[in-house]
């Protein structure tokens, strides 16, 4: 990633508290989580926008598919953390859209990652173009004014 994440330019925020199950035996939370963390936001984030997933997304024929995810740690989530996941799109591409995550715990930037889909055709898995709705409704959301 070439930029720091910071917790301003974000205008999505899911909230989630660390279950006992996902912490490991040193009581902090098991890397693997953090994607299952970013999933549920980037869904929550749709549902923001007023996009049902994944109904709204697959209603042209087409699928999305995680090709790239990268997770930088830079301090651990512990048991009964209240975390705050910052989701944005950060870029859109013919037929890819990039998001960016952070993962906060009271201010402090605990993890910040990418997760990359492709648009594709659900059978043949072939590329195909962003719908142009979609790309009005993540640009509309990501320019209007940030809330606090």
């Amino acid at each position: 990633m070439s930029h720091p994440t910071v917790i301003d330019s974000f205008r999505f925020f899911y909230p989630l508290r660390v279950r006992w199950a996902e912490v490991d035996p040193q009581g902090i939370v098991f890397n693997g989580h953090y994607l299952t963390y970013a999933d549920v936001a980037i869904t929550e984030y749709f549902r923001a926008l007023g996009i049902a997933y994944p109904a709204d997304l697959s209603r042209d024929g087409g699928d999305f598919f995680a090709v790239k995810t990268l997770l930088e740690y830079q301090a651990p989530a512990r048991f009964d953390d209240e975390l705050q996941i910052g989701i944005r799109s950060m870029r859109l591409g013919r037929s890819s859209l990039t998001f960016e995550m952070g993962i906060w715990h009271a201010g402090q930037l605990l993890t910040r990652g990418e997760v990359v889909y492709v648009h594709a055709d659900s059978q043949s898995r072939q590329s195909k173009p962003l719908p142009q709705w979609l790309m009005d409704r993540i640009q509309a959301y990501e320019q209007g004014p940030i809330q606090a």
